[in-house]
């Protein structure tokens, strides 16, 4: 007749195994993926008299998600919005840093230009006829996720698409495409 062999548990092999697991687990989650930027409001702050034209002054509301393991930190930068193919305006994006997988308000000032408004006069008053008005916007922000001794650099490139309503700035529609590089140094 055969042995019949029973298995021993043992401590040390489950303790490994849960391990191995545990940091199987985090090299995949730690994997950096693109921070998410979604337009929540344009709020008008004033006009100012540029001559011949009034600029208008608003506020950008943005919500900024991180959703890499690691807090980042970022360098400032201008964001650029356009309008019927021509640059309308900027906003300056501050240096700052944001916690591991979370979420943020970013209020950016953004001015734009009456005069680059009227060069489309026609279009833009057909927009309000319609009360939607398409704006485009580019941003490239750079900055670093540190993972214990290595500064994982980036680059993510945001390109925005966004419906609003020109009489009450609301966002009806947006689309946002974002491409990151990642630099290990």
């Amino acid at each position: 007749m055969g042995k019949n062999k029973k298995g021993k548990f043992s401590w040390s092999s489950a303790l490994v195994g849960a391990a191995t697991a545990t940091a199987a687990t985090w090299v995949i989650s730690s994997k950096p993926r693109d921070p998410t930027f979604y337009l929540i409001s344009l709020d008008l702050t004033s006009f100012k008299l540029n001559f011949p034209v009034l600029d208008a002054e608003m506020v950008l509301t943005v919500h900024v998600t991180n959703p890499n393991v690691v807090p980042i930190h970022y360098s400032s930068t201008e964001m650029s919005i356009y309008y019927g193919g021509s640059l309308l305006g900027s906003a300056p994006v501050k240096a700052g840093s944001q916690p591991a997988r979370s979420c943020q308000l970013l209020r950016l000032p953004a001015r734009l230009s009456g005069l680059q408004l009227a060069q489309h006069a026609k279009k833009f008053l057909s927009d309000v006829g319609r009360r939607e008005m398409v704006l485009d916007s580019a941003v490239i922000i750079e900055g670093a996720a540190k993972v214990l001794w290595w500064d994982h650099k980036f680059k993510v490139h945001v390109d925005s698409h966004v419906t609003v309503d020109p009489l009450f700035l609301d966002v009806i529609d947006q689309e946002n495409k974002s491409e990151m590089e990642i630099f290990v140094s």
